[in-house]
């Protein structure tokens, strides 16, 4: 990615927090409950906390995937490099409607609540095309401000959340009090079925808990930043969430709550009046503009990265030259949220919602399966997930019990994306996108055949180089441009000297007899063996300001004269006599190097010579900057 490109890492884990729990915090809560307790009943409780369980696998697999990969674009990034064009396309779509429809729940649940709202202080009774034309007369305002560059500063967000996050803890401080037992009779009268499918129901307002990870290209130190905020957004609005819900099932007669589309709101007027149910009504509003705008915004940007990638249309990513905003993503991203608030009900277009999120986390727990079975050397991540694979193999199958458990039109819609993107990808995607996706690198693995191009493998390179803050140096430029020969065979060092000599000779312009023969000298000189499988042969070279570096690689390994062991990895320096101390500086480089762990095990088994370079740079060796 060029410079001018890149975006800045400004966000800190306060700022991960509230995005991730702003994210969590909207209709999920304030509405959801009344129409998932007409299904569940009191087990709604343990509906809430299934789905809060089965999102944690989704957490803890983009968690890994964010530390390795920290880009904009969040799962489509992710299924993208891992699983190549096809699935990225369907992800990238899946994420960007996703969101659009979660912005869309948000904004009906605003048309709702004012409905509620006009009803509580004696108001009529709207009807249903009514509320949803103000909602849609809502979601095109929200477009329209999105259009015109609305960059909501991270202070407000911020304050936003701490604000919401006082108002619940407050409702469930005082409400607590005032639930009554017998309201929580018959738990499971609904059955354990109604439950799960409940769980799948509700599943959507736990999904924005990894929309952080869409940003994560703006964040200081997301090794460690990311996980932490969203493990820590995810436990704590959890706790918030079965608290919210178990007060408002406790203080609220079934029937009514069942009806009801503002939950939180009317359960605050049971123990706390008119001043509660003002109180909770204006946390809910704050709720539903963050999600909605915010909504907008995060699912404008996907198009843009699909765009930058060749999968969609250049005008998806094209920025409008004074306003500075994708326009014409974020009135597609508007026009469809819009659509589907006209057309979908409220429980098709949560199911809906939650069908794309559960494919989606299904997707991010197959990408780390594939991410890690490709051995690619410059997946590197700083959180890596417990219990691989069977963690991600049991969320799999529970994901897709969700998803079947959906009904035919949520998964109508989601087999639509599947079938759209493999028709999409054949008619303008193939002919534009020549990459390798982690999944080559796998198939490759197994069958023992090269991939011949690399370019998966540099790009993970350098976005970890950017992630660590690795400054090349010297050494590195060294690495980047240096000749490595992977030896097939157990061969003697004699051998290889004379490729190390031919290699040499190409790039100093000199008799390839003569630098076998100092290469040769030398080792009679003395061993070059250092440790045990590595040495480090070294010559000098007429001339200034030159040298060399080349790279030997001996899965069977090289037998050195008086040496017991084979050597597999082999460092050849030559330098002219005026650069004797850089030649000290590199052997220290080469020493740190080999001192890393599992060095022997991660140069072997890397992947081809690019494979081989990259695990160099990757090294953990402090950078040499005089």
């Amino acid at each position: 990615m060029k410079q001018e490109n890149r975006l800045k890492r400004t966000m800190g884990l306060m700022e991960v927090f509230c995005v991730a729990s702003g994210a969590m915090i909207s209709s999920g809560l304030f509405v959801l409950p009344g129409l998932a307790y007409s299904k569940a009943g009191p087990g709604v409780i343990l509906s809430y906390f299934l789905a809060s369980i089965l999102v944690l696998p989704g957490v803890l697999s983009k968690a890994e995937l964010a530390t390795a990969m920290p880009r904009a674009g969040g799962t489509y990034f992710f299924v993208e490099r891992s699983l190549g064009s096809v699935w990225g396309l369907f992800s990238g779509l899946a994420g960007w409607f996703s969101l659009a429809l979660k912005s869309g729940f948000a904004i009906v649940g605003m048309a709702l609540f004012a409905e509620v709202m006009i009803q509580w202080f004696g108001g009529p009774l709207l009807a249903q095309w009514q509320i949803r034309i103000l909602a849609a007369a809502c979601g095109l305002f929200f477009t329209g401000l999105n259009a015109v560059s609305v960059r909501h500063a991270t202070g407000f967000q911020v304050l936003l959340v701490v604000i919401l996050l006082v108002l619940l803890t407050g409702f469930i401080l005082f409400g607590f009090p005032a639930v009554e037992v017998r309201r929580l009779e018959g738990f499971l009268s609904k059955g354990w079925m109604a439950i799960l499918a409940t769980s799948g129901l509700v599943f959507v307002s736990f999904g924005g808990v990894t929309k952080v990870a869409s940003i994560a290209e703006e964040v200081r130190h997301p090794g460690r930043n990311l996980p932490r905020g969203m493990f820590l957004a995810w436990f704590i609005v959890t706790i918030l969430y079965i608290g919210a819900v178990t007060v408002s099932v406790g203080v609220m007669d079934g029937q009514e709550l069942g009806q009801s589309y503002a939950p939180l709101s009317m359960a605050a007027g049971q123990f706390m009046g008119s001043a509660g149910f003002i109180l909770l009504g204006l946390g809910a509003i704050a709720a539903y503009i963050s999600t909605a705008n915010g909504g907008i915004l995060a699912a404008s940007r996907a198009p843009m990265a699909m765009s930058r990638d060749n999968l969609l249309p250049s005008v998806l990513a094209r920025v409008h030259p004074t306003l500075r905003t994708p326009m014409f993503s974020v009135l597609v991203t508007g026009g469809f949220m819009t659509i589907a608030i006209l057309v979908l009900d409220l429980e098709s277009l949560v199911k809906t919602a939650s069908t794309l999120m559960i494919l989606l986390f299904l997707l991010d727990n197959a990408s780390v399966i594939i991410m890690r079975e490709s051995r690619i050397q410059a997946y590197q991540p700083k959180f890596r997930c417990p219990l691989y694979p069977y963690l991600q193999i049991a969320a799999i199958l529970f994901y897709i019990l969700l998803i079947v458990d959906m009904g035919p039109a949520p998964l109508g819609i989601s087999a639509g994306f599947v079938a759209a993107s493999v028709v999409w990808y054949f008619v303008y995607v193939r002919k534009r996108v020549r990459k390798v996706s982690a999944a080559m690198h796998v198939v490759a693995r197994v069958t023992d055949r090269q991939l011949q191009t690399v370019t998966l493998e540099n790009e993970l390179r350098d976005i970890l180089l950017e992630r660590d803050a690795i400054v090349a140096d010297r050494f590195d430029r060294l690495v980047q441009d240096c000749r490595i020969i992977d030896v097939s065979g157990r061969q003697l060092a004699e051998e290889v000297f004379g490729r190390v000599a031919e290699v040499l000779s190409q790039r100093f312009k000199m008799n390839e007899s003569e630098l076998f023969k100092r290469l040769m000298r030398r080792e009679a000189e003395g061993s070059t063996v250092i440790a045990p499988g590595l040495a480090i042969p070294h010559i000098i070279v007429e001339g200034q300001e030159r040298f060399e570096l080349v790279l030997v690689r001996a899965t069977e390994g090289i037998d050195y004269p008086k040496t017991d062991e084979p050597v597999r990895a082999m460092f050849v320096l030559a330098g002219s006599k005026d650069e004797r101390n850089y030649h000290l500086r590199a052997l220290m480089a080469i020493a740190q190097i080999a001192q890393e762990k599992d060095f022997e095990k991660r140069w072997l088994n890397a992947r081809g010579v690019e494979g081989l370079r990259n695990m160099v740079l990757l090294s953990t060796r402090k950078r040499d900057h005089e």
